[in-house]
């Protein structure tokens, strides 16, 4: 049974959702996910770690990045919501997006996705050069794809959404003609699977015996794969930054400590940090296990100061 068809057997049991306050505007803007835009931070990942993230070109670029970025998935955020608007409708917690709720008609929001949608590579072709608009179009057809069709096949799901993070990873680096290493495209390739597995994992298990009635794809997957699929990941991701860590490239470090090598512990306490979330099922949104967990948060600032200071040299 498709998940439209699972989610409209319950319109007897859920009334239709009023209306939220607010105008077209601020129904667009939520439609746009805000809470959503810190995955795109991740922006400036490969000039971080190339150590070319202060100078005022750099950080111009990257705003213009981020910019354009957030505003292609706000465009597929809108046809998503479009598209799913009748299913929505039907959904407990779904029904109260602006689109579902009627704050938001549906034309609007395809008009005004594909608006973003053509806008955002044309200016980034303008304003910040043709391999930019390159891959935002590219990530614009894979998310398309992803709506349209993509999200019901099983590993494909979980490949799209991983490159979706590893294309935002790799366009500050596109932007500033930075080449990016293969263990930088490793770690995050195989770190934001990590995540978006451990997101599957945890809806599956909070889902337990339902989980067709918010994403049908979840009564294919099993939790022992899931957690097979993330327990792999975070292997890899480790691996990848280790290996990256210990090596020197022939140069001998002459900062005051090794701080390379250093990072390699803030970098595995994270991971297993975030791995008790998503053991226990609880890691099904990611920005907010970032952002709450103060434990996470400080390993992460330790993390961020010791790899600061290994590009650094200092």
């Amino acid at each position: 049974m498709t998940e439209t068809a699972v989610l409209l057997q319950r319109t007897h049991q859920e009334p239709p959702a009023p209306p939220r306050e607010g105008g077209l505007l601020a129904g667009l803007l939520r439609t746009a996910r805000p809470k959503q835009w810190v995955k795109n931070v991740l922006v400036v990942a490969a000039p971080a770690a190339a150590g070319e993230l202060f100078s005022r070109h750099a950080l111009i670029q990257l705003a213009l990045v981020f910019v354009l970025f957030t505003a292609c998935a706000a465009a597929v955020y809108l046809v998503n919501d479009a598209r799913d608007a009748d299913a929505d409708r039907a959904h407990p917690v779904k029904r109260h997006r602006p689109v579902a709720a009627g704050q938001v008609p549906v034309p609007v929001a395809y008009a005004v996705g594909g608006c973003l949608g053509i806008l955002a590579p044309t200016a980034a072709a303008w304003l910040c050069g043709p391999a930019v608009a390159a891959l935002l179009t590219a990530y614009l057809a894979m998310q398309l794809a992803y709506c349209i069709s993509l999200k019901h096949v099983l590993v494909v799901d979980l490949a799209v959404v991983t490159t979706g993070f590893l294309m935002r990873a790799m366009i500050g680096g596109l932007a500033l003609g930075i080449p990016l290493s293969r263990w930088f495209l490793i770690t995050t390739g195989f770190g934001a699977l990590f995540m978006v597995s451990a997101k599957r994992y945890s809806e599956a298990v909070q889902m337990a015996g339902k989980a067709g009635a918010t994403r049908a794809l979840l009564t294919e997957y099993t939790t022992g794969y899931l957690r097979f699929v993330w327990q792999l990941a975070a292997g890899v991701a480790v691996l990848g930054y280790c290996l990256w860590a210990m090596e020197e490239g022939g140069v001998p470090h002459t900062s005051v400590l090794p701080w390379r090598q250093l990072s390699m512990v803030a970098f595995i306490l994270a991971v297993l940090r975030y791995a008790v979330f998503a053991d226990r099922g609880t890691a099904g949104e990611p920005e907010d296990v970032v952002l709450r967990d103060r434990a996470l948060a400080l390993i992460g600032v330790a993390w961020v100061a010791m790899y600061g200071l290994a590009v650094a040299n200092w």
